[in-house]
Order: C-alpha cells, then structure tokens, then sequence
C-alpha cells in the first residue's frame, strides 16, 4: 500500500505578495463576496501566497475557496465536505493544510454521496486544485 501524501512532498515558494492583489469576483464568486473579500485581506495560509477559507453549507458540511493574493483570482474546493466523524484517526478537522506546501487534504465525504468517505488529496497547481487520489476509510464492523 502506498502511504497517503505529506505536505513536505509537495513544496510551496513561501514569497507572499508585498501588496494583495484586489479581488476579481466573477458572478459565481459574488454569492460569497463577504467570505472572500475577508479572505483577500489576510497574509497567506495556504500554497505559499493563497489564503484558504471555509464556511458552513449545512449541518456537517463544509465549503471554502483559495483566493490568490497575488491575482486575487478565487479557486473554489472541488466539493462540499461533510461527516468527518468516521476518520479513522479520530481528526475532527474537515480541511488540512499549511502555508508552505501545496497539498490540501479534505477529509469525509463529497458532496454528502453516501459511500464516497474517505481522504481526498489535492495539489494547488496554478489556480487549479488537482485531484491526486482519494484513499476510502476503513469500514467498521
């Protein structure tokens, strides 16, 4: 079995900007404005000069973006998150990641379809979160 990904594999140049850039809001991404300007005024957290924010879309669910304070372009998470409670380690968080490398984990199940619970594995690449696998969690008996 292949071990899941680190965050040390996946490097990030930590150069944040001097200044942030100003945010561009597509239509999409004006549903959401009060979270993402909010966002756009932050020094990074996430992928060297990203600032990764999440909201609550229910109950157990969880949603977010990247804004990319050198473009101010925003990058939405590939999908809601919710019922993370089955992690098999006991990690209660729904979303992993660090400033200094490009990995994002998202932990529990997509878009709330039963039977696709698991670690989800992202890799930031230029405005783009690109899927690098999904390992299921274990079942329990």
């Amino acid at each position: 079995m292949t071990s899941a990904p680190r965050f040390e594999d996946f490097p990030a140049v930590t150069s944040p900007p001097t200044r942030n850039a100003p945010l561009t809001l597509t239509p999409r991404d004006r549903h959401y404005r009060t979270r993402l300007r909010a966002a756009a005024a932050e020094r990074p957290n996430f992928a060297g000069h990203y600032v990764l924010t999440t909201w609550g879309c229910g109950t157990e669910c969880l949603y977010g973006a990247a804004v990319n304070l050198r473009t101010g372009r925003v990058t939405f998470l590939p999908f809601a998150t919710c019922c993370v409670g089955e992690a098999p380690n006991g990690d209660e968080r729904m979303v992993a990641f660090r400033q200094d490398s490009t990995l994002l984990v998202l932990l529990g199940m997509r878009d709330e379809r039963g039977g696709d619970i698991g670690s989800h594995y992202y890799r930031m690449q230029g405005d783009r979160l690109v899927h690098l696998r999904s390992t299921p969690f274990p079942t329990r008996r």
